[in-house]
């Protein structure tokens, strides 16, 4: 693990635990388990029971064993990405499944990850380091047109056209390799009369960030393997932290809160498709006290549902 020291301050942490109607003899997964907060919360409530603890960052594994180690006879950790959890549970049902899809604190403030536009390093960006392709990779040799989607459908980037052709005229004389070399050429290719805009990069940042670690398209499918390793009753709570993840989230519980598909003018079902989740509530979004101690809890939602 890097020297630089993994923390990371849950949000919604009461909110997104007590959506989850812990039984203490109950068995819990965090899909995102970082610095070990919610799963913190979740072991503490514990007797009995059991908790399993994903993630995909080594840093964040070992990060947790160390805090959680007073509860190393309920938790048992699994070094992988959460869209693998119906492999790892392998049949087995649970009692409640919790997903954090923000980034650490570790992560964006580590310079060795080249994560954030606001420390220069290495273009990198990968939860794992071991794994894929890394933001280098993406900046240095996706043609002008997979950088324009990217930035448009990841980013939601009005001027992805601008910058994309920037970033390739770049390159063209040098790499870019690092996170402010990227984050200058975003931000001069973006017309002077938006510059208003306090971090006008940062979307380009979380536009290949999404890109290098594939965070969107595998949102509903995990939505759908968690429901279906649920036993009736057991909740599943995700937390969001912008509008693209929010809006998957929102869909797919949709999707399988309404069960038949059959267009309405058949008179009967013929799907044979059934409700598998009830919604509990509306999204929940932090507190005003939350608001004021951590401003990266700022655009996160929280969204529960009960299997039936």
């Amino acid at each position: 693990m890097s020297s630089f020291e993994f923390s990371h301050v849950p949000v919604m942490l009461h909110e997104a635990v007590d959506g989850l109607n812990i039984r203490p003899d109950g068995v819990y997964v965090d899909c995102t388990t970082g610095g070990g907060g919610h799963s913190f919360e979740i072991a503490s409530r514990l007797d009995g029971g059991r908790l399993i603890c994903f993630d995909r960052d080594p840093d964040a594994i070992e990060a947790a064993k160390k805090r959680l180690r007073a509860f190393n006879d309920k938790v048992t950790f699994v070094n992988r990405n959460f869209c693998d959890i119906i492999d790892v549970l392998n049949g087995e049902r649970v009692d409640g499944v919790l997903i954090d899809l923000g980034v650490s604190s570790y992560q964006l403030d580590n310079p060795e990850r080249g994560f954030s536009y606001m420390r220069d390093a290495y273009l990198d960006m990968r939860m794992n380091q071991t794994e894929g392709i890394s933001a280098y990779d993406v900046v240095n040799s996706y043609s002008r047109e997979e950088l324009v989607r990217i930035f448009r459908d990841y980013g939601e980037e009005r001027f992805a056209s601008r910058i994309a052709s920037a970033i390739v005229s770049n390159r063209e004389n040098k790499p870019i390799s690092t996170t402010h070399e990227l984050a200058k050429i975003a931000v001069k290719a973006i017309p002077g009369a938006t510059k208003n805009d306090s971090h006008p990069e940062k979307r380009i940042f979380q536009a290949i960030r999404i890109e290098v670690n594939g965070e969107l398209e595998i949102i509903p499918p995990t939505v759908r393997s968690i429901t279906a390793s649920l036993r009736p009753g057991g909740r599943i709570s995700v937390i969001t932290f912008h509008s693209l993840e929010d809006r998957l989230v929102k869909q797919t519980y949709a999707e399988l809160a309404k069960g038949c598909t059959c267009p309405p003018k058949l008179p009967v079902c013929v799907c044979g498709k059934k409700p598998q989740l009830k919604l509990c509530g509306k999204a929940i979004l932090p507190s005003a006290e939350e608001l004021a101690v951590n401003s990266r809890s700022a655009s996160a939602k929280l969204r529960v549902a009960e299997k039936i």
